[in-house]
C-alpha cells in the first residue's frame, strides 16, 4: 500500500526532495508489508492519571517498549535494509548519544555487516554497553553529538563504510514516519500529535506521515530549553545553546538540514521545556503509568503540563521516545521527587549534649510514625557551645502533612528543630 499525496497545504520545497521522500516512503511501505525486521508495534494506550494532571485527553504511544528501548531503530533499519549488497560488504558507521547506535548496532548483527558507532563523552553507560552488547564496536570521542559525528563522517571517508545518519536521511526519516501510521491507525481521531525534537527526524517522518493521512491534524516540537537550536530558527530568536540536560538524546546544537527545512513547512508550534519540567514528567510517567522513561522520552509530556491552555480538552498523542535511562539518575529523581512533595525531608535538631537525647528524639519520631533513613551526629564540626550539639536526621513521611506532624511533636517536646533541605 502506498501512501497519500500529500495535502494541498504542505508547502513541499523544490522536486529533488519531494522525489527522494516519495521513494523513501515507498520503500518503508515494502518494509511494512513483510514483518518491519521483526520491530514491535508498541502499544498505544490511554493514559488516565496523565490525563487528569494535563486537563487533556492524553495517548501514550510505548516506543521504550522496543528492543533497543527507542524507536530509533525503526530508522536504523529502514536504512540499513537500503543498502546494496557492496555497501552492506563494507560495512557502516555511525554517530549516536545512545538509541540510534542501539539501532544500527542490531540491524547490522541481523544482516552480517560491521559496525562503528561513535558515541560522545558523558553518554550514559546503560547505552553504551547496550550497544556494545549488541555487536558494534564503540568509540568513546566527541564533547557532543557533532563533535562525534564529525569523527564518524571521517571514519565512512578513511575506510569506505556507510555513513548511516541519526536524523538528516529521507529513509531515516521515513522509517521513524512509521510510528506515526501506527499511532493514528489505532487512534484516528487524534488532534494533535506532540513529538520531541534534536535532529529533527522523528517529528519530520512521523510528521509527514500524519500529515498524508489527517491532513488536519495539529503538529506540535518539543526541545529542551538548553538546546533550543530549532526552536531558535523556528520563531527566529537566538537562544544560547548548552548545557547539561537530562534529556541528552535531543542535545543537539544544529537541526538537520532536511529535516529542518520540512520542520519549517510542518510544525505548528515548537515548545520549549526546563529541566525541572523534564524532571516532573520522568517521575510522572512513573508513579502514574509505572513505565521508565528517558529524559528525551518525556519532553513531550512535559510541555502539555507546561502548557495546559494549548493543549485543554484536545485528544493528544505523545510518544515515549526512550527508555535507556541511566539507574543512578534515576534513583537520584525518585529520591528528588519524594523531597519536593515532603515525603522525605531533613531536619537539623539542636541538642543539649547529655546521654538520651537521641533516644528521646527517636521516640518521639517512631510514636509520629515517621521512618529515620540517615542519622548525623556533630559534635567536633560545630561552632554551638560545647555543651550544645546537633544532629541532621533525614527520614520519611506518607505525605507533606504527616511531615508537618512529626515537625511539630518534636518542636512540642522543647527540641529546636530546622529544615536542613528538602
Amino acid at each position: 500500500m502506498s501512501l497519500p499525496a500529500p495535502s494541498p497545504d504542505f508547502k513541499a520545497q523544490p522536486s529533488r526532495r519531494e522525489t527522494a521522500l516519495t521513494a523513501a516512503f515507498a520503500h518503508v511501505d515494502r518494509l511494512r508489508a513483510s514483518d518491519f525486521g521483526g520491530i514491535l508495534r508498541a502499544p498505544m494506550i490511554a493514559a488516565p492519571g496523565l490525563s487528569q494532571a494535563a486537563g487533556c485527553n492524553l495517548h501514550v504511544k510505548l516506543e521504550n517498549l522496543q528492543v533497543t528501548g527507542s524507536f530509533k531503530e525503526r530508522g536504523a533499519y529502514a536504512r540499513m535494509a537500503a543498502l546494496s549488497f557492496e555497501e552492506r560488504g563494507r560495512g557502516v558507521v555511525a554517530a549516536s548519544a545512545g538509541n540510534h547506535a542501539q539501532g544500527v548496532a542490531r540491524s547490522a548483527a541481523a544482516m552480517g555487516v560491521t559496525a562503528r558507532i561513535f558515541m560522545p563523552t558523558g553518554t550514559p553507560m546503560v547505552k553504551v554497553h547496550a550497544t556494545r552488547a549488541l555487536g558494534a564496536e564503540v568509540e568513546i570521542a566527541g564533547a557532543d553529538f557533532d563533535a562525534a559525528k564529525a569523527l564518524a563522517l571521517t571514519e565512512a571517508e578513511t575506510t569506505g563504510a556507510v555513513f548511516i545518519h541519526p536524523f538528516d536521511d529521507p529513509v531515516v526519516l521515513a522509517g521513524q514516519g512509521t510510528l506515526a501510521m501506527e499511532m493514528l491507525e489505532d487512534q484516528p481521531d487524534l488532534d494533535v500529535l506532540v513529538f520531541p525534537v534534536g535532529g529533527g527526524g522523528l517529528a519530520a517522518g512521523a510528521g509527514l506521515a500524519a500529515r498524508r493521512i489527517n491532513p488536519d491534524i495539529e503538529l506540535v516540537g518539543v526541545q529542551s530549553d538548553l538546546f533550543p537550536s530549532f526552536a531558535n530558527r523556528f520563531h527566529g530568536e537566538d537562544r544560547p545553546i548548552g548545557g547539561f540536560t537530562l534529556a541528552e538524546g535531543i542535545a543537539v546544537r544544529e537541526p538537520g538540514g532536511l529535516t529542518g527545512d520540512i520542520l519549517m513547512d510542518l510544525l505548528d508550534e515548537v515548545l520549549l521545556v526546563d529541566e525541572r519540567q523534564i524532571e516532573r514528567a520522568l517521575n510522572l510517567f512513573i508513579s502514574q503509568m509505572r513505565v521508565l522513561p528517558e529524559g528525551a522520552g518525556a519532553v513531550g509530556l512535559a510541555a502539555v503540563l507546561a502548557n495546559p491552555a494549548r493543549f485543554a480538552g484536545k485528544k493528544v498523542g505523545l510518544v515515549l521516545s526512550g527508555g535507556n535511562v541511566d539507574t543512578r539518575l534515576l534513583s537520584s529523581l525518585l529520591l528528588r521527587d519524594l523531597a519536593r512533595s515532603h515525603r522525605l525531608a531533613r531536619f537539623r535538631i539542636e541538642l543539649v549534649d547529655v546521654p538520651g537525647q537521641l533516644s528521646a528524639v527517636s521516640e518521639i519520631i517512631s510514636r509520629a510514625e515517621g521512618n529515620v533513613t540517615d542519622v548525623a551526629y556533630h559534635k567536633t564540626f560545630s561552632d554551638l557551645p560545647a555543651k550544645v550539639t546537633y544532629i541532621d536526621i533525614s527520614l520519611e513521611a506518607q505525605d507533606a502533612a504527616h511531615m508537618d506532624r512529626i515537625q511539630a511533636a518534636l518542636q512540642a517536646a522543647g527540641f529546636r528543630v530546622e529544615l536542613a533541605g528538602y
